[in-house]
């Protein structure tokens, strides 16, 4: 029991640092958000971090599931867990593109192919435990959302 435990935390924490060392690398440039024009649905700044908390601890739980499973499905395991990483790595670097280097159009782009990695990683999840796939479901609805905000934001601006 404590080895599962360990591993949950560990997931959780991993998935949670990778938001806030991606959050810490654009802090000096969020204020971009209050600067450039949204569209309608834009929601306030203050609302991301707090959405982005559940989402990460979402995710962490999610990938902590699929490996506990490494024993019984080995090589699956390490699939799943690739496409995990490759979105975790998109995720991360979306935020630098977005704000720091202020590419509305690239970040879109680097968005749609996060978006996908997403869907794949879903659907490698599922084929291993439905609930570690389900617990993705609402950060593909909050990716698909931003996309929205993220195309919008460049043909305003």
């Amino acid at each position: 029991m404590w080895v599962k435990l360990k591993l949950y935390f560990i997931s959780v924490f991993i998935a949670l640092g990778i938001g806030g060392l991606s959050a810490f690398l654009i802090r000096d440039n969020v204020y971009i958000y209050s600067l450039i024009r949204k569209p309608p649905l834009a929601p306030p700044a203050i609302l991301f971090p707090i959405v982005w908390t559940p989402l990460y601890i979402l995710m962490g739980i999610s990938s902590a599931r699929i490996c506990l499973l490494k024993a019984a499905y080995p090589d699956d395991v390490f699939d799943a867990m690739l496409s995990y990483i490759f979105q975790l790595i998109f995720n991360f670097l979306w935020a630098v593109i977005f704000f720091n280097m202020r590419t509305f159009l690239f970040a879109f782009v680097w968005l749609v192919v996060l978006w996908a990695g997403i869907l794949k990683m879903i659907f490698k999840f599922s084929r291993l435990d439905t609930a570690a796939a389900s617990l993705q479901i609402p950060y593909l609805l909050w990716v698909t959302f931003a996309g929205y905000l993220n195309f919008m934001i460049y043909l305003l601006n």
